[in-house]
Parts: structure tokens; C-alpha cells; sequence
């Protein structure tokens, strides 16, 4: 039985990756800053639910050794994301981005990242076939983001982007520490969720698409990679 836990996965993409892989035959921890919206969401699966803030020490250290002592982890999913806007669901472009906002942003979505994986390490250590994949985004490609013509070029945030770049690096860097693992970011697509004001354009079925699948490659699969749907992206 493999065994699988995805942060922030009470709604969104997150819920959706987790009633995939639940179906899938995947024992799934639905991670969760709010502990009682955790919980409802993984009565709605059939998962187990744990409280998961990716931003707090004791917190992600409380949920390893829960899992930890339901008999380890052999898939980790960093989902858990935020992208912060203004008045009217505005995305902050150079004029208005600040300091506090990058480090906001950064807070969770790279350090929280760090975090986890570095909590988690002792656990997918021991797995058979242990598995890591970064959600990370189109915007994070600065090929995308350089070349006019592509949603990326016209997009004019600065924290979002800049932070799941780091993501990328993040992967790549973990992928060849760890050959045994495979360990790789994804991008889901413009996907309709909170995160965005619900103005993207996929459903969260679409956008969970390819965190489902390289949640489950097997050991001969990629490592170090950044992929979507069509398949590997740009850097």
C-alpha cells in the first residue's frame, strides 16, 4: 500500500489529487492548516486527515510523527501555495510588490516547501520507492517569462512567479542529492481555484492531472524535472 500525504488539501487542487490517488489505492493524509476543515474533507474522501502548516515548525514536525507512527510515507506532495492580490483579485506587479509581501509569499511556498521535505526526508528515506513532487507553475519557466506572446510574458506579478522559480531550483537540486528518489515539479495549469479568485481557466480535475500522474511513477521514472501535462517544460 502506498502511502501519501498532500499539504494543503482540504479544497482545490489538493482535494482533487487526493481523491484521485484515494481511488488509485493510495493510503492519502489530506494536510490541513484549519484542523477541522481537514477533517471534513477527509471524511469526503475516505482519507486520513493530519494538521499541516507548512509555515510552523512544531507543526510539521507534530504531523511527521504522526505518520511516522501509522507506519511511514512513501509519497509527499507539496501542494500547500499562496499567491497574494490586491483590490479586485489585482495581481501586484513591480510598483506595488514589497518586501513583506515577497517574504509573505516565500513563507510558504518556498520555505514551507523546505520545511517539509526536510521533516519528511527520514520517512521517504525508508520507503521502497519514495516519491516527491514540487507543485509548481508555469510562471516559474523564464523562458516562458521572457519570450513575448505567452500567458507567462504578460503576466505581471513578481512575488508568485519568483517564488515557484525557487521551487524549481528546489527540486533540482533535492533530485540529485537524493538518486533513489524522484523528486519533480510540476506545472497544473490555470486552473480555477481560490488561489487565483477562481479565475483560471481549467477545472481542478484538468489541473490535478499531472500532479496524479507523477505522483506515481515508479523507479525507473523522471527525476529533476518540470512537466505538465504535454510533458516536460522549459526552464
Amino acid at each position: 500500500m502506498t502511502t501519501t500525504l498532500i499539504t494543503g488539501a482540504n479544497k482545490g487542487l489538493g482535494f482533487e489529487t487526493a481523491r484521485r490517488l484515494g481511488a488509485a489505492g493510495h493510503t492519502v493524509y489530506v494536510g490541513s492548516r484549519d484542523a477541522e476543515r481537514g477533517r471534513r474533507a477527509a471524511e469526503r474522501l475516505g482519507a486520513r486527515a493530519v494538521r499541516l502548516d507548512v509555515t510552523d515548525d512544531a507543526s510539521v514536525e507534530a504531523a511527521v510523527k504522526a505518520i511516522e507512527a501509522d507506519g511511514g510515507l512513501d509519497v509527499l506532495i507539496n501542494n500547500a501555495g499562496v499567491e497574494e492580490r490586491g483590490d479586485n483579485n489585482a495581481v501586484i506587479g513591480p510598483v506595488d510588490v514589497t518586501a513583506d509581501l515577497m517574504r509573505q509569499t516565500f513563507e510558504t511556498n518556498v520555505f514551507g516547501t523546505v520545511r517539509v521535505i526536510h521533516a519528511f526526508l527520514p520517512l521517504l528515506q525508508r520507503s521502497a520507492a519514495p516519491v516527491v513532487v514540487n507543485v509548481s507553475s508555469g510562471l516559474a519557466s523564464l523562458t516562458r517569462v521572457t519570450t513575448p506572446g505567452t500567458p507567462a510574458y504578460a503576466y505581471p506579478g513578481v512575488a508568485y512567479p519568483a517564488s515557484k522559480t525557487v521551487v524549481n531550483v528546489i527540486t533540482v537540486q533535492y533530485a540529485k542529492a537524493f538518486p533513489n528518489m524522484r523528486i519533480n515539479a510540476v506545472e497544473p495549469g490555470f486552473t480555477k481555484t481560490d488561489l487565483n479568485g477562481n479565475t483560471g481557466i481549467q477545472t481542478v480535475e484538468q489541473g490535478a492531472e499531472i500532479i496524479v500522474r507523477m505522483a506515481q511513477v515508479g523507479a525507473d521514472g523522471p527525476t529533476g524535472g518540470y512537466f505538465d501535462a504535454e510533458g516536460p517544460l522549459p526552464w
